[in-house]
């Protein structure tokens, strides 16, 4: 059965039972994400498991908990590549690190880390400007199989030519391969690039600030929620903010008619690079 994007009642029907289920039973809470990618995901797992509708899902997803992780990892957002929109690093250099500079110290929450390929591009570039030793980066995500790829550092050679250039494109001081070895199809990065990073399992939805934050990285995660749920997770970010605390979000999202765009001042309006103007010290 495929979900076309202009459903019947009973399909909706199905599909808010479907995830209040899942909140009920889990404590996942994906009623307020973007419905059309739900449903692109939710019409590939029918399709994989042999599945017609819904209501079968549903009967499986509370009764399997194996088949619900399952599940978990088809609805997370798990998109990324390295130093993603070279014009953000490039603008995040030129006009947040002399600030970050200055900083005895550094906390930085990476929201939404996916496998973790940005965390080692963030982490290059801090390296780079000579503060990553000063910096403690807790990447959250609430894809365990993510997160698990995320601490390995381990990515196909494929990839490595696009991110080769936007490595470039984003300003980098040296050669991306200074920073991983390759054996058999696959590249390794240096460990010491994520000795000062915490990996760890966080749910925006449902899950508490990290206090005393002095710059939130979310890009591109945001699309994915719909806009009560945005302003919720901008004002989670915003909690969590140091005053003068630094917020950077996806090219393609913005505080523009938030609850929260009162907060902050521009650095770069493009780029989406934020400060917040009110808060605790």
């Amino acid at each position: 059965m495929h979900i076309s994007q202009k459903t019947v009642d009973t399909e909706e029907i199905e599909l808010d039972l479907f995830l209040q289920a899942i909140h009920l039973k889990y404590g996942y809470d994906f009623r307020n994400y973007n419905k059309a990618h739900l449903r692109r995901r939710i019409n590939q797992r029918l399709q994989l498991s042999g599945l017609k509708t819904i209501s079968e899902l549903q009967n499986r997803v509370l009764w399997e908990k194996e088949f619900f992780q399952t599940l978990i990892q088809d609805l997370s957002i798990t998109v990324t590549e390295m130093f993603r929109d070279p014009e953000f690093y490039a603008a995040f250099r030129k006009k947040v690190i002399p600030d970050l500079k200055t900083y005895a110290h550094i906390k930085v929450w990476h929201a939404g880390c996916s496998t973790g390929e940005e965390v080692y591009s963030f982490a290059i570039l801090l390296k780079e400007e000579g503060i990553l030793s000063k910096t403690r980066i807790y990447a959250t995500d609430i894809n365990k199989n993510a997160l698990a790829t995320a601490k390995q550092g381990i990515y196909s050679s494929k990839e490595m030519e696009q991110y080769t250039r936007n490595y470039m494109e984003a300003g980098g001081a040296g050669k991306l391969s200074d920073y991983y070895t390759s054996k058999y199809g696959s590249v390794l990065f240096d460990q010491s690039l994520v000795k000062n990073v915490v990996f760890a399992d966080h749910n925006l939805v449902t899950d508490g600030v990290f206090a005393e934050i002095n710059l939130v990285f979310c890009r591109n995660v945001l699309i994915y929620f719909d806009k009560f749920l945005q302003n919720k997770v901008l004002t989670l970010f915003s909690n969590s903010l140091t005053k003068r605390g630094f917020l950077c979000l996806g090219t393609k999202e913005s505080l523009q008619f938030s609850e929260e765009e009162a907060n902050y001042s521009d650095i770069d309006k493009k780029m989406k690079i934020y400060r917040k103007l009110t808060g605790s010290l």
